[in-house]
């Protein structure tokens, strides 16, 4: 029998085999023993290199067909028994339409979502009410007639983000805090005045502790007898309602804004020890926000009589309260969007406060 005959009558058997397979498991047994590293086939191709040159072409072809030939039966072997177990799988795994839908994972209040609606709960059961601004702010609103001058740092190009000039020779610019509402709210009414104003501000920093964009609470009260007694009651207040502890520690600490006269900071009493932060318990303390009567310039740049009236002010960073309140580290974690950090820190819809239920 000539090699011819051999690789025929090979071909033969090993179709043979293939269509009498009765599974997978049958078709990969004979595709090793056909083609893999030890099987028929290999072995041939390998023996080319021992016969003549003259013969070696010819029975490379041959090998090659040998070969295509039984890759060809084994693949449509497969296919055929892969279509029939997925026709069984279909059949026996239906779907029942019926069946309730799986429940989705409940959303999430943001917490400076949280931290806003808790601040003006408190605030708004103290009568103070809602009022909101533009962020796009002339230089007038955001600086001069808050009693900002000129060459103050904050009016720079490294610490505002201003337009390109007008034609007039204006800049406009996103305001840097939400003071500008507490001139626009002098100038559209007389007093008395009571307002809170939560809003997006923006300053060009951007670290652990401080983001180009972040949100503000600001405080207005005005009226004929409005004095620093009431200032500080106030807002001894809302810290111990904010952070819920009754007899939190709080301070004022003599302090300097160009907007209000006499100033303070406001600390709140805390622990460092062991270096873990407990706010209420210690001998330490941490500043949490800044107030002051309202400067008289101010009050006259927003056409109020400051020989008949004074007020006073206080304002707030709400991501630093909200770090604060809820053990939140970084600052820049609020604006990653991980869904992650949301379902951890996040408040489910019905923990918000509001206006009218309070805290």
């Amino acid at each position: 029998m000539t090699q011819a005959d051999n690789i025929d009558a090979y071909a033969s058997e090993t179709g043979a085999a293939i269509d009498a397979a009765a599974s997978l498991d049958e078709i990969e047994k004979i595709r090793v023993a056909a083609l893999g590293r030890s099987g028929t086939v290999t072995q041939w191709m390998k023996s080319l290199g021992t016969l003549p040159k003259d013969e070696r072409a010819a029975a490379g072809a041959r090998f090659n067909q040998l070969r295509a030939g039984i890759e060809e039966k084994l693949a449509a072997a497969a296919q055929k028994f892969e279509a029939a177990a997925l026709a069984a799988r279909l059949a026996t795994e239906r779907v029942d339409v019926t069946l309730p839908v799986k429940s989705e994972i409940a959303g999430r209040i943001h917490p400076i979502s949280q931290t806003i609606a808790e601040v003006v709960a408190i605030f708004g059961e103290m009568g103070f009410r809602v009022a909101e601004g533009p962020h796009i702010e002339d230089d007038f609103y955001n600086f001069t007639a808050l009693n900002i001058p000129p060459e103050h740092p904050a009016r720079q190009e490294h610490d505002t983000f201003y337009f390109p000039e007008s034609a007039e020779g204006h800049r406009r610019l996103l305001r840097t805090h939400t003071s500008p509402v507490q001139i626009r709210t002098m100038l559209a009414q007389q007093p008395p005045i009571r307002i809170i104003v939560p809003g997006r501000t923006f300053r060009s920093d951007h670290d652990a502790t401080h983001s180009p964009m972040f949100h503000q609470v600001e405080g207005l009260v005005i009226d004929e007898s409005t004095h620093m007694g009431q200032l500080k009651g106030c807002l001894i207040d809302f810290c111990r309602a904010f952070f819920g502890i009754d007899h939190l520690p709080v301070r004022f600490r003599a302090s300097y804004f160009p907007f209000t006269e006499p100033s303070a900071e406001v600390d709140i009493g805390c622990s460092r020890a062991g270096g873990e932060l407990k706010i209420g318990a210690g001998a330490d303390w941490l500043e949490i926000l800044g107030c002051g009567m309202v400067n008289p310039k101010v009050l006259e740049y927003g056409g109020i009589d400051p020989a008949k009236y004074q007020g006073f002010a206080f304002g707030m960073g709400v991501e630093r309260i909200a770090m604060l309140k809820y053990g939140i580290p970084d600052l820049r974690t609020f604006y990653d969007s991980d869904l992650r950090w949301l379902r951890h820190y996040g408040f489910l819809p019905l923990d918000v406060p509001s206006m009218v239920g309070g805290l």
